[in-house]
């Protein structure tokens, strides 16, 4: 599978699981100390993040790491 078709996986799972939380991209941004920007160009696949990024993300939906590779 092509880098860029897990990244917008991840991406697009991480979008899920933040609009079922009822949450805005700037609420989960500030919940993980990040900039709106860096979360948009996650959550849209366009940047590789890192384990510890995802721990963080993962941490501020309240969901395991292991939620944000669920298909």
């Amino acid at each position: 599978m092509p880098q860029t078709k897990i990244l917008i996986e991840i991406g697009a799972r991480i979008k899920s699981i933040r609009k079922d939380k009822k949450l805005s991209q700037s609420d989960l941004a500030n919940l993980c100390d990040f900039e709106k920007a860096t979360m948009s160009r996650i959550e849209s696949g366009q940047t590789n993040v890192t384990i510890f990024t995802l721990f963080k993300i993962s941490n501020a939906l309240n969901v395991h790491i292991s939620e944000l590779f669920k298909n």
